[in-house]
């Protein structure tokens, strides 16, 4: 029997975890990550905090799935640009689609299209120091940033917003960001959340640093939380509520914070409805809502803050390559339960959209990878070419191949650039800097 081909189109965790799977319960699997930048691990070092260390030291796993005798990576290849959706169809047993979901939903509000207003998306890409977005340089010179979510990425924002420099000596804070927030004089920051607290999506562990930020003075007004929760949650998500609460009680019970230079303002139940100013976001206008029935309604009351930086953190989307089945109501791939079409498989943020954490891509993953053991275990015609192919039509078209040691490369450079500094890695965030350090003899 021929050995089967399997393409896996982006090498972040979800991608990963399948090949891992498959690598080890398919004896005669061979898989090529395809991934269009030159570096693996997606989300893990383009959208997991610089400042949450901890969160990072699951790509030693990672590493070792790259390093298997039978599992190939090949970096800087765009599907839709070097190689089309369709040719590796027919170049392939097992296509699967990893490419997550990281383009910003917009607002839709008057004012989304003025300077100084970004998507978490590109902010996060841009400090993390994704080349895509290496050119953002956010305006955070007016003193005043609005950030517009209650989930963990809009809690991240706010805390690396927050942060002074010595608390973020031990991130890996590309220095471009490091810059920026050092020269950023800012004087208030708002959350604002469409919904109440108990409908927030942080959590507590993401929350309670808040607290803990030293130059952050946190302004809640205690008449915005309710008393307890109620009794008719499900377990899980009532002991997740519970902590948040006492979290944010204990905030609204601090009151006079002297020598804080930043105020961190809470807003809960307030949804922007316009952003305003000439050429440059100066305000926000907002107008107070009312949870009822398990669905949030506007009560007519508007109001404005100051805010010259408005940070949008209200979820994404997956960008799509050419014939790709798409959906985009939801704005993932098309897909049934993690098949897409025959031979086609789909997994993590690109399949269900973007919600939990890595732990919950590693679940997804390892199910769809049960589809196509179960879908291919017994098929005996595997004629497709594979990888030899590939690498025939990419040396054709001269595209730049990063393979996994050209990757190492990458990784030792940008960690000996970071410890020159005692930091964990400074990142290289140009495309021709990371091909030049794959390329380094």
């Amino acid at each position: 029997m021929s050995h089967l081909q399997v393409a896996i189109v982006g090498s972040g965790p979800s991608g990963l975890y399948v090949a891992d799977a498959l690598s080890r319960k398919l004896a005669d699997a061979h898989i090529d990550l395809i991934d269009r930048l030159p570096t693996p691990l997606g989300l893990l070092r383009g959208g997991v905090a610089p400042d949450h260390q901890a969160t990072k030291t699951i790509a030693r796993q990672f590493e070792r799935v790259l390093g298997k005798e039978r599992v190939r990576f090949l970096g800087n290849v765009a599907v839709g640009r070097d190689v089309s959706y369709s040719e590796l169809k027919s170049i392939y047993d097992v296509v699967v689609i990893c490419i997550g979901a990281m383009v910003d939903r917009r607002m839709g509000i008057p004012g989304e299209d003025l300077a100084g207003v970004y998507g978490s998306g590109a902010s996060v890409a841009w400090y993390n120091g994704l080349p895509d977005a290496r050119d953002l340089d956010p305006q955070l010179d007016a003193g005043s940033v609005a950030v517009v979510g209650n989930g963990n990425v809009a809690l991240d924002v706010v805390r690396l917003l927050g942060k002074t420099e010595d608390e973020l000596a031990n991130s890996d804070l590309c220095s471009h960001a490091r810059l920026k927030f050092a020269a950023a004089s800012l004087t208030d920051i708002w959350l604002i959340g469409r919904r109440g607290p108990l409908d927030a999506g942080f959590t507590p562990a993401e929350l309670g640093e808040l607290g803990e930020l030293s130059r952050v003075a946190i302004i809640l007004d205690g008449a915005q939380l309710p008393v307890q929760v109620p009794d008719d949650l499900p377990d899980e998500r009532r002991r997740v509520v519970e902590k948040n609460l006492a979290l944010l009680q204990n905030f609204a019970a601090r009151g006079e914070q002297a020598g804080k230079s930043i105020r961190l303002h809470f807003l809960f139940n307030a949804a922007p409805v316009a952003i305003l100013g000439e050429t440059r976001a100066n305000r926000m206008k907002l107008e107070r809502t009312r949870v009822e029935n398990g669905r949030s309604s506007m009560t007519g009351e508007t109001f404005e803050i100051t805010a010259g930086t408005v940070i949008s953190a209200i979820g994404y989307r997956s960008s799509p390559f050419p014939g790709l089945p798409f959906d985009d109501q939801h704005g993932i791939v098309g897909n049934q339960l993690g098949r897409v079409e025959p031979g086609v498989y789909t997994a993590g943020w690109c399949k269900r959209g973007p919600n939990g954490v890595i732990p919950a891509n590693r679940t997804d993953s390892l199910a769809v990878a049960e589809l196509i053991i179960g879908d291919f275990s017994l098929r005996a015609n595997r004629d497709k070419a594979g990888s030899k192919e590939l690498d025939r039509l990419l040396v054709e078209r001269g595209v730049h191949v990063v393979d996994f040691a050209g990757w190492q490369k990458i990784n030792a450079a940008e960690i000996a650039r970071g410890a020159s500094q005692a930091r964990p890695r400074e990142k290289f965030t140009r495309m021709e800097e990371l091909l030049a350090a794959a390329a380094a003899s």
